[in-house]
C-alpha cells in the first residue's frame, strides 16, 4: 500500500504522493538485500531475512557539492520474511513505510518515518534493547556514524520480531 509522507523538518515540509514508481519523475528502484545474522547479534536465535515483496523506490532530493546524496526519500511496498534458521519458524513483516533520510558527511543518518520499517539493534547499540523490530507509526531515528540507533516515537509502536520467531 502506497502511503503519503508528511515530514516536518528543519528544511520545511515535504510531501511524497503516489506518483508512478520510477522513471522520469526521479524515482528509482532501491532493492532490499537478504542477510543472515548469527544467534545473539539481534535475536537469541540465528536469523535470515529476505524480501518476499520488494517494490521500494528512492528519489534523491538533495546532493552535496561532490554529488553524493544528502537527502533521499524512500517509499513502496516491502514485506520481509524473517526466519529462525534453527527451527524454520518465520514471520512476514510488512514494512511498507515511507521515509526521508538525511545522510550526513560523517556517515550518520537522520530518518523521518511514517509507517513500518524493519530495524535491527545490536547489544548496547541503541535506545531499544538488542533485537529486530517492526517500528510503526510516526517517528524519527538517528543512526550515529558508529551505528548507535536512537528511536523517538511520536506516535507508534515497536514490535519485537525475535519474540515472534522464537
Amino acid at each position: 500500500m502506497r502511503r503519503a509522507l508528511l515530514a516536518a523538518t528543519t528544511l520545511g515540509a515535504v510531501v511524497l504522493g503516489t506518483s508512478p514508481a520510477s522513471g522520469a519523475d526521479g524515482w528509482e528502484p532501491a532493492p532490499t538485500p537478504p542477510y543472515d545474522l548469527p544467534a545473539g547479534a539481534r535475536c537469541d536465535v540465528p536469523v535470515h531475512t529476505e524480501p518476499v515483496v520488494d517494490e521500494v523506490v528512492q528519489r534523491v532530493l538533495d546532493r552535496r557539492p561532490d554529488g553524493s546524496p544528502s537527502r533521499v526519500a524512500y517509499r513502496g511496498d516491502l514485506v520481509v520474511r524473517v526466519t529462525n534458521t534453527d527451527t524454520g519458524a518465520f514471520y512476514d513483516a510488512d514494512v511498507s513505510g515511507s521515509a526521508i533520510v538525511d545522510h550526513h558527511a560523517d556517515g550518520s543518518q537522520k530518518w523521518y518515518v511514517v509507517g513500518p520499517v524493519l530495524a535491527g539493534v545490536g547489544e548496547n547499540a541503541g535506545n531499544l534493547a538488542r533485537g529486530l523490530y517492526v517500528l510503526d507509526g510516526v517517528y524519527t531515528m538517528d543512526i550515529s556514524a558508529t551505528g548507535y540507533k536512537s528511536v523517538r516515537l511520536v506516535h507508534g509502536s515497536a514490535d519485537d520480531v525475535c519474540a515472534r520467531i522464537g
